[in-house]
């Protein structure tokens, strides 16, 4: 245990000093006291000894409160136990709005209907974890800040739809759009951070050894990447390369429930990790109190009858 104020302490010499007092006075120095002589003629009588020490003791009382009163006032103290925290995670969505996202998908529409229904289910999966959406064609659009509010996402697919956005949209450049998501997701210091990349297409801003560079950059900033190729086209090999490089993993579904399936998949290999805080310094007042409140009750008691008669 550590008092907040420690020099406070020095104030016990006083409650011991009454003790010693309380003592003397009834036991080795009975001069000091008023003496009361009583006639008891021929009369054998005992010393009282157990009443003595019992009547000395409930003297005592008074000075063992206020020493507790010092204990509170220099603030007691303890280290509180270790607790786990767990580390939050950054999911940038990456979301292609290209032309071609407004081909069929099964029975949830099309590719941008199911990719994002996908990710609104996948949002119930990683609770307590921050998530960012960009928008991305041949230009992007930071749509929604790395928040906690996982509404804001929810929200977010009949604005973009890639019926409605504007022609400049309309190409495919995943470079530029991981480039984007990397300097966003740099903003967070704490957390691990992760890209997930859901696209149809082939970039073209990605030959030439341009799928190294952007994949050394996010591995050097421990981004990982994971890739949704929603086509019935093969993974393009620099989509590949990425994901391996930075430790995530390409997918391609074929249905919308194998979406869902693969999004689960994504959940159970980004598993959530816990670390260990330090213990903390908080205030200990319960246990001065309980004997606080225990000596003073007994000293009320004792006033009952546990007292020198003043006469």
């Amino acid at each position: 245990m550590s008092f907040a104020y420690p020099l406070i302490l020095v104030l016990l010499v006083i409650p011991v000093a009454l003790i010693g007092w309380a003592i003397l006075i009834n036991w080795k120095l009975p001069f000091l006291g008023n003496q009361v002589v009583l006639p008891f003629d021929e009369g054998v009588q005992s010393r009282g000894t157990r009443w003595g020490v019992a009547v000395s003791l409930a003297e005592c009382l008074p000075a063992l409160i206020l020493a507790v009163v010092i204990l509170l006032l220099a603030g007691p103290r303890q280290l509180s136990d270790p607790k786990t925290k767990r580390i939050m995670t950054n999911i940038e969505f990456c979301v292609d709005i290209s032309g071609s996202m407004t081909a069929s998908f099964g029975d949830e529409g099309t590719r941008y209907d199911g990719s994002m229904k996908a990710i609104n289910d996948f949002l119930d999966y990683r609770q307590g974890d921050a998530f960012g959406l960009t928008f991305f064609g041949t230009n992007f659009l930071h749509w929604v800040p790395l928040t906690s509010d996982t509404s804001a996402v929810r929200c977010s697919p009949p604005f973009m739809r890639p019926e409605s956005v504007p022609s400049w949209f309309g190409g495919t450049m995943i470079r530029k759009a991981l480039v984007a998501c990397k300097n966003k997701l740099l903003k967070r210091e704490e957390g691990d951070r992760m890209i997930i990349l859901v696209s149809d297409g082939y970039s073209s801003d990605l030959s030439g050894g341009a799928d190294e560079t952007i994949a050394k950059t996010l591995r050097e900033n421990n981004i990982a990447v994971y890739a949704i190729h929603i086509s019935e086209s093969e993974i393009p090999d620099p989509i590949v390369n990425i994901c391996s490089l930075t430790d995530g993993q390409a997918f391609a579904p074929d249905d919308p429930n194998t979406l869902k399936t693969i999004f689960e998949q994504i959940d159970n290999m980004a598993e959530t990790r816990l670390e260990k805080t330090t213990a903390e310094t908080m205030d200990d007042f319960a246990p001065a109190s309980q004997h606080g409140i225990v000596l003073l009750g007994l000293s009320l008691l004792s006033l009952f009858g546990l007292r020198y008669t003043p006469w």
